[in-house]
């Protein structure tokens, strides 16, 4: 990654994790929401379950506090690229 990239991630959670008036360094479920439904809007209307931002959540929240800190977040990054990656190999052979 290159470091703007690093930056505009960082930039984004933080601007999603001041929204709410809790901890300026962690997102709450509301947090989360608003930043799937514009960030990832996409990703999030590809799930078709009304419940995919609990159910994310709950995966990312290791800790167990009801919030999701940078380091989780991360943790929803890398398997959104896990994922994209594997759809990019799909497509390549595809295309073959």
């Amino acid at each position: 990654f290159s470091l703007p990239t690093m930056e505009a991630l960082i930039t984004v959670f933080h601007r999603y994790a001041s929204k709410d008036s809790g901890n300026p360094s962690t997102l709450n479920r509301k947090e989360l929401k608003m930043l799937m439904e514009t960030e990832l809007s996409s990703f999030l209307k590809s799930q078709k379950d009304p419940a995919a931002v609990d159910r994310i959540m709950r995966d990312l929240d290791s800790n167990g506090d009801g919030e999701v800190n940078f380091e989780e977040f991360v943790s929803l990054v890398v398997g959104l690229s896990i994922a994209c990656e594997q759809l990019f190999q799909i497509k390549q052979r595809q295309q073959k």
